[in-house]
């Protein structure tokens, strides 16, 4: 099977734990720039953003530093194992006999599963400090994002950053070729419009522990 975009980076990201080091670690060591490897250039700047691939030479020089083949390389790249999953059941099924045993467990073969995010270095968490959202997210809750989305739509709840050093989390009422605007759940915070050049980074929420 050819290798994906994301595998290739999961490749590289495997690679740096086999080695007890960093991606940045890793690319030292391969006498790359210490951020060739990072999160922020493995996609271009741009909606949708564009996927971004290593060079062929600064893969050779890695494979080359850590003495792995082209075929070992692919195949740590392709070993993604089982997703993390949980089971998952419609609501209205919920009350349905035989779903749960008498400890209120998870019974039936009936469930379905529900991926659950995989670590990889473009999730990270942040939390919420502010009540704008409210009563979506509190002060307080932790959510995952995702750096790692080549497309980001309007009524996606996002958190961005901008050149001004604020960390929003809002939902992305609307996406033009200048600008976003930003939708707070709490009627007293008025819909914020960022221009696009204003943006260090965009990511959307993929996960919320309340």
């Amino acid at each position: 099977m050819p290798l994906s975009h994301a595998k290739v980076w999961k490749g590289l990201d495997a690679l740096a734990r086999r080695e007890g080091t960093t991606p940045s670690g890793l690319a030292c060591r391969a006498g790359l720039d210490p951020t060739s490897f990072n999160p922020s250039k493995r996609f271009a700047s741009g909606h949708p953003a564009r996927p971004r691939w290593p060079s062929t030479e600064s893969l050779m020089r890695v494979l080359s530093a850590t003495g792995l083949s082209l075929a070992e390389f692919a195949t740590l790249a392709d070993d993604a194992g089982p997703e993390p999953s949980l089971p998952v059941l419609g609501l209205a099924k919920a009350g349905d006999q035989g779903f749960f045993d008498d400890a209120g467990l998870p019974l039936s073969e009936d469930w379905d599963r529900a991926a659950l995010p995989r670590p990889k270095d473009t999730l990270f968490s942040l939390e919420i400090d502010g009540d704008s959202m409210v009563p979506l997210y509190r002060p307080g809750d932790k959510v995952i994002v995702d750096l790692d989305q080549s497309q980001v739509r309007r009524g996606d709840r996002v958190a961005l950053r901008t050149r001004s050093g604020e960390t929003l989390a809002k939902e992305l009422r609307d996406i033009t070729a200048t600008a976003l605007t930003l939708y707070s759940y709490n009627p007293d915070y008025p819909d914020r419009i960022i221009a696009r050049e204003d943006v260090v980074w965009i990511a959307r929420i993929i996960w919320v522990s309340q």
